[in-house]
């Protein structure tokens, strides 16, 4: 297993709660403070991850059931950090990820109804394509679900919508499956994605600042 030197922070939550653009700015302000840090994103990251990213996010909603889509995910998600997130980790570099493992669980587990099997199936997975490692902070934006879906319909060139086009059920599930998650590990912490983007940022630069780093303002 690998041994973790930098820092790796995850962001979470149902669609239009306005996570990449909190990722991208957190990862510009840690790098203005010199802090060497990489914004990568998930199902993707990698070339080869990329590659099954197009068979996740596009398509009919039917495409997959909720089994293979679990299995796509971890293939994914194992390149990813063996070609990209350990090489670098090991090195002292830190990474900020547009979704990662609580996104499977809150997606595939709960999405489709909660189904406590499957998380048991996903948590097994995990664990033996990526032993103990875990992020060291997560971020879980969260937003009532039709206010969220029509946030994410009004993304300019938003052409991944497979998720999106799911009934709000699945959404209403989803987002309780992540705040189920916040419950279990001091590593969450929920933000509230209904607020201003600056508002939201420096809630964010603070929790960052207090448990991981030592930047300046």
């Amino acid at each position: 297993m690998v041994q973790k030197v930098g820092h790796f922070i995850t962001f979470e939550g149902g669609e239009g709660t306005g996570k990449s653009t909190q990722c991208k700015l957190l990862t510009e302000f840690l790098q203005r403070n010199s802090y060497p840090v990489t914004l990568t994103r998930e199902p993707g990251g990698s070339p080869g991850a990329e590659e099954i990213r197009n068979l996740l996010v596009n398509g009919d909603k039917n495409r997959w059931d909720s089994v293979t889509e679990i299995l796509l995910f971890m293939a994914a998600r194992r390149n990813h950090l063996v070609t990209k997130i350990w090489p670098k980790v090991n090195n002292g570099e830190s990474f900020i990820a547009d979704r990662y493992l609580d996104s499977t669980i809150a997606y595939q587990g709960y999405g489709y109804g909660k189904n406590n099997t499957i998380i048991q199936q996903i948590n097994s997975i995990y664990q033996q394509i990526a032993g103990d490692f875990q992020p060291d902070l997560t971020f879980i934006l969260d937003i009532d679900p039709e206010l969220g879906l029509k946030r994410s319909c009004l993304r300019i060139g938003n052409t991944e919508q497979r998720f999106e086009s799911m009934d709000l059920t699945f959404h209403k599930n989803l987002r309780e499956g992540f705040l189920e998650l916040a419950q279990k590990d001091k590593r969450y912490v929920v933000i509230n994605a209904n607020q201003s983007i600056e508002t939201i940022q420096s809630e964010i630069q603070m929790v960052v600042k207090k448990r991981l780093l030592d930047v300046s303002n």
